[in-house]
């Protein structure tokens, strides 16, 4: 294939970067017969590889990641969880369609924690919430009708203002801000690397094995890896943007590539300028926002920017992401960053995820849209289910949609650029 089947980033995931070294599993170097082949080692990917174990023991599964487990984009997101839907541009028509999302979430947020609970994963999960937060009188307009579905669907916040954001945060920027008191903030590394070292032993997993080729032969599927080979009757695919580089889904998402950036440690004199609170999150108004959060005592990590299918040069990155840094906490412009690093993810027109059969034997979910650690999960798991025929599969779609047709190259090319430039200028200061 002409392209690469999986994201070949630029730089190290500075989340994976701050955890101890790991020893990788071995990559495929063999051809084996399997009744379960799982592509991608994600949230979708563990969350199915774990549940069709669960609901068929006896079967033979493998699990193919095609890079380390910890520099996948799962490693690579900004590290909010929360069983609770409330959308950034949220209506009181989106009320009972939140509801109904919460109540998926939450069967698989409780499945999750109990899975972390029990294998004692070390993620540093705290349930601190996270404030929406905006800077200018629109997103404002757009946050007060956020909290009106907020109250309506009984979801727990508080209303703070400018000097109460300050307080927090350290950060005189936002005038307004809604903090969801049931948000968990976590490593999202280390959460995957847990979930992983977590998985049934009779479970095949292999890093290092970018699946190449895929095709039909005989009843089944024969994955092609550069050491190896697996068949199966039955495939999953879970490697969300790059699902369209094995042939598939085309026309219904494109990978959008994103930026992070964490501070070195500041010095001692500098960590007030952190805010009061040990241990905080902000998510913009508005979409093309910038995210934010303190890590541990003495760092903050700043997310912010999008590129369409590639990345973008390194230098423009740390400038961007600087920028925005330094418009939120002037005084600490003398603070350097120590890690940069994009991650993917899956964009679709409708915001609605592509998941369910492909075909026989063949199984995808996909576009999870940046919002990864509980909607990932809840696909995964569901997606298994459907394979196995359990429950009702058939509310998955109802509940969460189907992504909508995009447009072919070159005009989604097009496309994303006047609309990134558009919401862009729309976002102002929330950027």
């Amino acid at each position: 294939m002409s392209k690469l089947t999986y994201p070949k980033y630029a730089n190290l995931c500075g989340w994976n970067e701050m955890l101890p070294a790991r020893t990788p599993r071995a990559a495929l170097s063999e051809n084996i017969t399997v009744d379960y082949a799982v592509v991608g080692a994600g949230y979708t990917g563990v969350a199915a590889a774990r549940r069709l174990h669960e609901l068929d023991p006896e079967a033979r599964i493998a699990l193919l990641e095609a890079t380390t487990v910890g520099e996948g984009s799962s490693a690579r997101n900004s590290g909010f969880t929360t069983p609770d839907v409330l959308p950034r541009t949220a209506s009181m028509e989106m009320a009972d369609k939140a509801r109904n999302q919460t109540r998926l979430f939450t069967e698989a947020f409780d499945w999750l924690t109990g899975i972390i609970r029990d294998n004692g994963i070390a993620c540093d999960m705290q349930k601190v919430g996270s404030i929406r937060a905006a800077a200018t009188q629109e997103g404002e307009a757009t946050l007060r009708k956020v909290a009106e579905v907020a109250r309506a669907n009984n979801l727990q916040h508080t209303i703070l203002g400018r000097a109460e954001i300050r307080e927090r945060t350290g950060a005189d920027y936002y005038r307004y801000g809604l903090h969801m008191h049931d948000t968990w903030l976590l490593q999202p590394a280390a959460l995957i690397r847990g979930l992983v070292d977590a998985l049934p032993a009779n479970i095949a997993f292999h890093e290092q094995s970018p699946v190449r080729e895929m095709r039909r032969e005989g009843p089944g599927w024969r994955l092609a890896t550069e050491g190896g080979s697996v068949r199966c009757r039955t495939v999953v695919l879970a490697n969300n943007g790059f699902i369209p580089r094995l042939g598939y889904l085309k026309s219904r998402m494109a990978t959008i590539f994103t930026y992070a950036a964490v501070t070195e440690a500041v010095k001692d004199g500098d960590v007030e300028h952190l805010g009061q609170s040990p241990a905080w999150g902000v998510l913009p108004s508005h979409r093309l926002g910038t995210t934010l959060r303190r890590i541990g005592r003495d760092r903050l990590m700043v997310r912010s920017l999008y590129a369409h299918d590639a990345e973008i040069a390194q230098a423009t990155a740390e400038r961007e992401l600087r920028d925005r840094f330094h418009r939120r906490w002037p005084s600490l412009r003398h603070v350097d960053f120590e890690f940069v690093w994009g991650g993917t993810t899956a964009f679709t027109m409708n915001g609605s995820p592509w998941w369910g059969k492909l075909e026989d034997g063949l199984y995808a979910s996909g576009g999870c849209n940046g919002s990864g650690i509980a909607k990932g999960t809840m696909l995964g798991r569901r997606l298994a289910e459907l394979i196995r025929g359990v429950g009702n599969a058939g509310e998955v779609e109802a509940i969460m949609g189907e992504a909508s047709w995009i447009a072919p190259e070159p005009f989604r090319s097009i496309g994303f650029h006047i609309i990134s430039a558009l919401e862009s200028r729309k976002a102002g200061l929330e950027a």
